[in-house]
């Protein structure tokens, strides 16, 4: 019980802040130009500080964990293929199937993952190493799947997949974790002025983003897909972080530490158990909704 209201305490409050976003947009309190400027706003500034001061602050030699980079991208290239070949397979509908595939391993982890995480820990923990290790594969994927997938697939296309490099490398959220990095490395400290500015900017990139969330939100285009939307939402949500949750755990069995203070400090937390498995599993109601 302890757990599960711990659980429930840590994304409870993100799903209404995301209500909020959506009431307000109902309420013709924003609209959608203003979602489009505010998501903007938060991919572009907002949530690179804020992945900027955490990397920052923390203590590089001690955070980095490349077989964690690496176990993030290996399972997420290993979801994209089965995925692509099970639903190449079963799905009839081809002109969506590109559409189903990265529906059913791509996840907002510059939003969702890190507020969530915040909410537990504090900061954003291993946020930044898990986009490290798979976002660049987002976009490639996509690029591939689209090519092959889309409704006017061509086959391979050299021209989007240097566009999509292009925009991994000026990616604002990949620039600020590498230079975070850079930052921790070298040890820099910087004048109160400037980390204070820094944190104020930070602490906008959760509840503008979720607010941006939920006031896009448009449940009735879903709808109409509704068996699709399904089976990727399973995959995602159920499938794929049970497998590897639990055997992430079991890997780890004999230390089943959960230490909560790292989530006061400047340290990354670790998953030692599928402990995390009750946090993930909580948050599926919310999940469930976007």
């Amino acid at each position: 019980m302890e757990q599960l209201l711990f659980s429930l305490n840590a994304t409870i409050p993100v799903f209404l802040v995301m209500v909020i976003g959506y009431v307000l947009q109902q309420l013709h309190v924003t609209n959608d130009s203003f979602v489009k400027t505010l998501n903007s706003f938060n991919y572009k500034i907002t949530l690179p500080v804020l992945l900027f001061k955490d990397m920052s602050t923390a203590d590089f030699y001690s955070v980095w964990d490349t077989g964690y980079v690496l176990f993030c991208f290996f399972v997420t290239l290993f979801c994209i293929v089965i995925t692509w070949v099970v639903a190449g397979i079963f799905y009839k509908n081809k002109s969506r199937l590109g559409e189903l595939v990265q529906a059913s391993y791509r996840s907002s982890a510059a939003v969702l993952g890190i507020a969530f995480i915040q909410n537990i820990y504090g900061n954003s923990g291993m946020a930044p190493l898990m986009i490290v290790g798979t976002v660049p594969l987002y976009n490639i994927a996509a690029v591939l799947i689209l090519s092959f997938t889309g409704p006017d697939a061509k086959g391979f296309d050299k021209e989007s997949l240097l566009k999509s490099l292009k925009g991994i490398i000026t990616n604002p959220i990949i620039i600020s974790i590498a230079l975070g990095m850079l930052s921790s490395a070298c040890r820099i400290h910087y004048p109160v002025i400037i980390s204070k500015t820094i944190s104020n900017i930070a602490v906008l990139a959760t509840p503008l983003a979720l607010i941006g969330l939920g006031a896009g939100f448009e449940g009735k285009k879903a709808l109409k897909l509704l068996a699709p939307t399904g089976v990727a939402t399973v995959l995602k949500l159920v499938i794929w972080p049970a497998l590897f949750l639990l055997y992430h755990g079991k890997k780890h069995e004999p230390r089943r530490n959960f230490d909560f203070q790292c989530g006061r400090s400047h340290h990354f937390f670790k998953f030692r158990y599928p402990d995390g498995i009750l946090v993930h599993f909580a948050k599926l109601a919310v999940d469930l909704v976007i």
